[in-house]
């Protein structure tokens, strides 16, 4: 057998069998030439039985068939490295950890963080970084994003791109050099090529392959100074104080707005033709007098308007897309009173254990493959609490995140699985 089936072979061993029927590969292959009648027919259609198999199409896990529904039992170590290396690698596992796998060392706690930090270190750890990234901060939603041709004529698809490979690089530098995750809110440098050095307004940088260069001035630094974030977060003619504040909301402190209501059209009725304009901010101040909206947007709004210096495509402005001069200063729902990007993610700091659990729930969520339950914050918290004692390393959550039960555990659900053959949600 070559070395890649037998990865993928021992990487579902719990069901292998089970790709192609109860009996091996070569039993269902002699079934299917006796009635085929040629040695190719039997391959060809052994292989299409596999490729049909919900256990081919998912990755398989075994429940012990004995066990009670309701029961909650640990994954075997083999499972264990199969999880492991979808989470990180988005792929099958490598040689290595099927070997700790199949001998059952896996699971100790010293060999798993080894392998966790191993991992995280490797090239294949890009998958984790495009596909986290991409989730997490929406980059995927990029590529369907046009900005108005005429109120943006500088924008191309070298700076949508440059924008992404930004966001991606910084995260990654994160990783890599296994830095507290606070950095991903008020680190002082980031990643520009030529194309982007020139949007941002950093001088001195030539060529198209990307660099890390400081911030010298603090509206760029972090997550929110992104051109990723923030174009992600605007509409194509138009910044969105609501887009941005829910953003906020959502990804940096895990506490997303609830849904608009569904009679938001009376809430707020057309003034006419004849009514004057309003600028943005005076058109969510109407929001925030209508009894139907004041609670979300006293809560999204004033993060919004913090956010307000970034035009559509990130660059930095002092008056909006009317010529109006802007006015960025607002107070939190909590009194606190902020005045721009710089001021806001200092507020938003003041309790930085908000923005670790708030990732360490989205990483959770995405190892899993499922959203939390009340159940799962437990293990989340204790995630967290470990994390400090580490210096909120990144690393630290993820070894957090693979030693919990959430993670190396199952339930047992029912006894209509065959074999008692289950397949993983991720």
């Amino acid at each position: 057998m070559r070395e890649s089936d037998r990865i993928y072979a021992c990487s579902a061993r719990v069901s292998t069998a089970r790709y192609v029927g109860r009996g091996r590969c070569a039993d269902v292959v002699l079934r299917a030439r006796a009635i085929e009648g040629e040695f190719e027919d039997g391959v060809r259609l052994a292989l299409r039985r596999m490729l049909a198999s919900p256990s081919f199409v998912y990755r398989p896990e075994a429940e012990p068939e004995r066990a009670a529904q309701g029961t909650i039992y640990p994954i075997t170590d083999l499972e264990l490295a199969t999880r492991l290396s979808f989470f990180l690698w988005s792929s099958i596992p490598d040689e290595e950890l099927l070997r700790l796998g199949e001998s059952g060392q896996l699971s100790k706690p010293d060999v798993l963080g080894t392998q966790v930090r191993r991992m995280l270190s490797d090239p294949r750890a890009e998958a984790f970084v495009s596909n986290f990234a991409g989730q997490w901060l929406q980059l995927r939603n990029l590529r369907g994003l046009i900005p108005n041709s005429d109120m943006f004529p500088d924008f191309d698809d070298n700076l949508r791109e440059a924008f992404a490979r930004e966001a991606e690089l910084f995260f990654k530098s994160i990783i890599d050099e296994d830095r507290s995750v606070l950095d991903l809110m008020t680190a002082d440098y980031t990643f520009v090529n030529d194309r982007l050095a020139r949007h941002y307004g950093i001088p001195n940088i030539v060529g198209g392959y990307f660099r890390r260069v400081p911030l010298k001035e603090e509206v760029r630094r972090g997550l929110m100074g992104k051109g990723a974030v923030l174009m992600v977060t605007s509409h194509a003619n138009t910044t969105s104080p609501v887009l941005r504040g829910k953003w906020v909301l959502e990804n940096i402190i895990g506490a997303p707005p609830p849904s608009p209501p569904a009679d938001l059209d009376t809430a707020l009725k057309d003034e006419g033709p004849d009514a004057p304009p309003r600028t943005m901010r005076e058109q969510m101040e109407m929001h925030r007098r209508s009894p139907l909206c004041a609670n979300c947007h006293k809560v999204m709004d004033p993060i919004g308007f913090a956010l307000e210096n970034f035009d559509v495509v990130g660059a930095w402005r002092t008056k909006n897309e009317a010529g109006l001069p802007l006015n960025t200063a607002d107070a939190l729902v909590d009194g606190t009173k902020i005045t721009d990007v710089v001021t806001l993610r200092a507020a938003l700091l003041k309790r930085p254990e908000v923005f670790v659990q708030t990732l360490t729930e989205k990483l959770l969520v995405y190892a899993l493959g499922r959203g939390l339950t009340p159940e799962d914050m437990p293990g989340v918290r204790a995630i967290v609490r470990r994390a400090d004692r580490n210096g909120d390393r990144f690393s630290s959550i993820v070894e957090g995140i693979v030693n919990g039960a959430p993670f190396r555990m199952r339930m047992k659900m029912s006894g209509d699985a065959p074999g008692g053959l289950v397949a993983s949600r991720r």
